[in-house]
């Protein structure tokens, strides 16, 4: 039977899950050195204390060990989940009942709970944000813009209750924020391009040590593994469609075709589409690649990217899944409307009719790699929560310097972060001698 526990401090689906998830996430933190050093900083040194930091992340176990972290550091947390299927539950429970974290999220919510755990992130009225697709930061400015109607309806109602100095209190509050995603810094640098960015914000995905890793590695990896898990399908000698070869889609691309997959590519960036061709994929339209491929990935932030028109030309059979942040990507309602179903099959996997064919989604076109795995390694989230600790760190730190912007990491701390992690993994490099520094900085010194 499924419980739901909720209070003042937190809405989760059972506290009595809390031991697994605790065991789960200690095994995750055996895999995180870096955040692990980060943590035993930030304990001595509490560069967050007296901070209220509200967090919009997949709960997962690498998030629990960042939300350890950031409370090592003095912050008071809240934690809501940035997308309905990415909580794990005993997770949730663990960051309550062992830590006293305030944590909102359960797995499969409604869109009504999801916006409700929003709600619930954004009363803690924090002083940083942290992100992972911007809803938390775009919830924040449709307020400080006054686009009350703009607000999902729970957001809305609770707006509607605070005087107008109470909401200038609660944008105003922030001194900044950080994301994640590559989905998110777009929206915030569409903020910041239109000057309507009300606080600067890090964008974390912008480091090296987050999307060369996070994104190539991570999303290849956890989104393969989420394909597999929902549908136990030999992926070898099968065709793949990756739509988009941003580093997600390299990723992916490199893992599905490692696995034994034909893999074709489509792009609208002239220079990614040369860069696949030139990794040994082929490129074509997404029209070309309906009418052959098995497997359909879109990992690109953008909607619409399968269409009902390339559904129908689609074998019967075709699966369709999607690895960008929002259930965008594959047009759903288009697709609802064109054909009979769904009928859930598997866990995860609802049937379609279309045109006398079956068309299967996995997971709601959500994350599939969070919806039906556990998302990235811990080993490569190392790197990403490094990077997200040290960007609050950093926007307290340089608060009264900052202006609306958008930023990234300091270089010198991305490069702390790898030289952290190699040193982890037991790999030493080599140095630059006094005479190769001083060639590097000469212009005098010829052939």
């Amino acid at each position: 039977m499924t419980t739901t526990t909720k209070a003042e401090t937190h809405d989760i689906k059972d506290l009595t899950l809390a031991a697994e998830g605790r065991r789960r996430t200690e095994w995750a933190e055996r895999s995180m050195p870096v955040l692990r050093q980060l943590r035993e900083r930030f304990a001595k040194e509490k560069p967050l204390a007296g901070r209220r930091l509200s967090a919009c992340l997949h709960v997962t176990t690498e998030t629990a060990n960042l939300m350890v972290t950031l409370q090592a550091g003095g912050a008071d947390v809240a934690l809501c989940a940035s997308n309905p299927l990415s909580t794990q539950d005993d997770v949730a429970a663990h960051l309550v009942r062992d830590h006293g974290l305030k944590v909102f999220a359960i797995k499969g919510e409604d869109h009504t709970s999801y916006y409700e755990h929003i709600r619930a992130a954004l009363a803690h009225r924090p002083d940083v944000t942290m992100d992972d697709g911007a809803d938390l930061v775009g919830s924040l400015h449709m307020i400080a813009l006054n686009r009350l109607d703009d607000l999902a309806p729970p957001v809305r109602r609770w707006v509607e209750t605070l005087s107008v100095a109470e909401r200038k209190a609660l944008v105003g509050g922030v001194i900044g924020s950080t994301e994640e995603t590559t989905t998110g810094v777009i929206r915030l640098k569409a903020m910041a391009k239109d000057g309507v960015l009300q606080f600067p914000v890090v964008a974390v995905n912008d480091s090296d040590t987050k999307h060369l890793f996070d994104n190539r590695y991570g999303t290849g990896q956890s989104t393969l593994d989420g394909i597999l898990r929902a549908t136990n399908m030999l992926v070898a000698g099968s065709t793949v469609v990756v739509a988009g070869y941003g580093w997600c889609g390299r990723g992916f691309a490199m893992r599905a075709r490692g696995a034994g997959a034909n893999v074709l590519v489509t792009e609208i960036d002239p220079l990614k589409a040369l860069e696949a061709q030139m990794d040994g994929f082929r490129v074509c339209t997404m029209a070309e690649a309906a009418r052959v491929g098995d497997i359909f990935v879109t990992l690109t932030g953008n909607i619409e990217v399968i269409r009902v028109e390339h559904m129908r030309a689609m074998k019967d059979g075709a699966i369709l899944a999607n690895s960008g942040h929002f259930n965008v990507e594959i047009d759903l309602e288009g697709l609802k409307q064109a054909a009979n179903g769904p009928v859930q099959v598997r866990e995860f996997v609802e049937e379609f009719q279309l045109d006398g064919k079956r068309i299967f989604v996995l997971a709601d076109g959500r994350l599939i790699n969070l919806a039906a795995a556990e998302g990235h390694p811990a080993s490569v989230m190392d790197m990403s929560f490094a990077n997200q600790a040290l960007a609050a760190e950093f926007v307290l730190k340089n608060a009264a310097t900052l202006k609306k912007d958008v930023y990234r990491i300091p270089a010198d701390l991305d490069r702390e972060i790898a030289r952290l992690k190699l040193q982890a993994m037991g790999v030493g490099i080599d140095t630059l001698s006094p005479a190769q520094h001083k060639y590097l900085a000469s212009w005098d010194m010829g052939t």
